[in-house]
């Protein structure tokens, strides 16, 4: 009884699923002859991707898929910031946020925050906040995002030099 109640079950199933397995009809003077363009078709429509894609950082959307060791603004962006500690590192989001830093005056501390907007390297497509710390005592903090402060600006232009000396050496390699 139960063999057969679940075989009734799945026959149900895959019954009531047969009509989104059903081919599409496709009006053929519409689709691409040559394999290569049918594929790019589908990419660019959203239903695929394809390796090129992912290696060159081909548009789908908006979004870019590159993988962080060939993006030259993210590989700059960790080698100046390698002295800091980090706190989060999110590649897919863009963001890269060090923990509290402090060089020699122990009540003051800093954390940055570097933002990608895009990977073209230019620098609009970064942004650089630099938050500051400073503690009278150990529970009496006061913390301020420095806006348009002189460590942000150095640091967003030194990470734009960096990413296209990066740029420049792998085109170079190629």
């Amino acid at each position: 009884m139960k063999k057969a109640l679940l075989a009734l079950l799945t026959l149900t199933i895959l019954y009531s699923c047969g009509e989104a397995f059903k081919p599409k009809k496709v009006d053929t003077r519409e689709v691409p002859i040559n394999a290569e363009e049918r594929a790019r078709k589908n990419v660019n429509e959203g239903r695929g991707t394809s390796l090129g894609d992912l290696v060159t950082g081909g548009i789908r959307g908006r979004t870019t898929y590159e993988f962080s060791t060939s993006n030259p603004m993210w590989r700059a962006s960790l080698e100046i910031l390698d002295f800091m500690p980090l706190s989060t590192v999110d590649y897919s989001g863009g963001l890269i946020i060090t923990d509290w830093y402090s060089d020699s005056n122990p009540n003051e501390s800093i954390k940055i925050t570097v933002r990608f907007l895009d990977n073209e390297i230019r620098s609009e497509n970064i942004k650089v906040i630099v938050h500051k710390k400073i503690c009278e005592t150990n529970n009496n903090c006061v913390v301020n995002a420095l806006q348009e402060n002189k460590i942000s600006e150095e640091l967003q232009s030194t990470i734009i030099r960096k990413a296209a000396l990066l740029k420049k050496e792998s085109e170079e390699k190629k």
